[in-house]
């Protein structure tokens, strides 16, 4: 008996096959596709509304640290240099104020001294302090000690107490239109160090094929350590609007002459930008790949 005739195919079903082809044309897709690159800018608001100001005064910095590079009169001068060219503002070219020689100044004032001493010489007309009795600006730091060498960051810390002095700081402002004032602490010193140090040794087999290997070796080091604080101060009021603390090292090879200066400047232009950052909008540069 001979039943129905069965039809047989060894053709795939249909979606595999259309599984199979999209893959194909993505495939194909992917081949003849471009990629390129197109550069992109990112805009960062500054950390400081400036707009009340139409100019900026980089009066000094209490300074210390190595006596090969006078870190007031160079970060003074580098300052005024980059917000020149890179900030809206009017720079004010003044006479560069030695910090250091203000604060001792007022330590050693009495009230009377505070309130008849000659103007630019660090004093300030007497206020009242917190209990209302009428003690002057030199009766509240009168008495601080202050290290005669700035070597280190403790050193620096009774120094700091100058930039809370609103009323010497209202009266430079008022000598200068009430701009917006820049200072702060600058700490540039020695660093030696020695230990263990991974490096990359470039190596060639016999085939003439390069390899680089990690290998520690025990180092010799010196160098130099950075920290800077910059306070930007109101003229207006004289009090302090914002400050922010950096710190930037570099290490050479222990033979490696480099002089100190130089190190200082390499260390402050890693900082310039964020210095700027905080005056002005700056734009972060990159790239985003695209598909044409």
């Amino acid at each position: 008996m001979i039943g129905p005739h069965r039809k047989t195919s060894n053709a795939l079903p249909r979606f595999v096959l259309a599984c199979i082809a999209a893959m194909l044309a993505a495939l194909v897709a992917a081949c003849g596709t471009d990629y390129f690159e197109i550069p992109i800018e990112t805009p960062i608001q500054p950390k400081l509304d400036v707009s009340p100001f139409q100019r900026v005064l980089v009066i000094g910095f209490v300074a210390g640290g190595t006596d090969d590079v006078d870190a007031n009169q160079e970060t003074v001068r580098l300052l005024r240099s980059q917000l020149r060219t890179k900030s809206s503002l009017k720079v004010i070219d003044a006479d560069i104020l030695p910090l250091i020689e203000v604060a001792r100044d007022q330590s050693q004032q009495t009230p009377s001294d505070d309130s008849n001493g000659p103007r630019g010489e660090g004093s300030a007309p007497p206020r009242a302090n917190a209990n209302g009795n009428g003690a002057g600006v030199g009766e509240r730091i009168q008495g601080v000690a202050l290290p005669p060498n700035i070597k280190d960051e403790k050193d620096l810390e009774p120094y700091e107490r100058l930039f809370a002095n609103t009323a010497y700081w209202k009266r430079i402002g008022e000598e200068f239109q009430n701009p917006l004032i820049v200072t702060g602490t600058v700490l540039f010193t020695n660093r030696s160090t020695s230990g263990f140090v991974q490096r990359d040794q470039e190596t060639f087999d016999s085939l003439g094929r390069r390899r680089v290997m990690p290998m520690r070796t025990y180092m010799e080091r010196k160098g130099f350590i950075l920290r800077p604080k910059f306070v930007f101060i109101d003229g207006r009021t004289g009090a302090t609007m914002y400050s922010e603390s950096y710190r930037e090292e570099i290490l050479y090879n222990a033979q490696q002459n480099t002089p100190a200066l130089s190190s200082y400047f390499e260390l402050m232009d890693r900082l310039v930008p964020n210095f700027l950052s905080a005056l002005s909008s700056q734009k972060i540069r990159g790239t985003r790949v695209l598909l044409k």
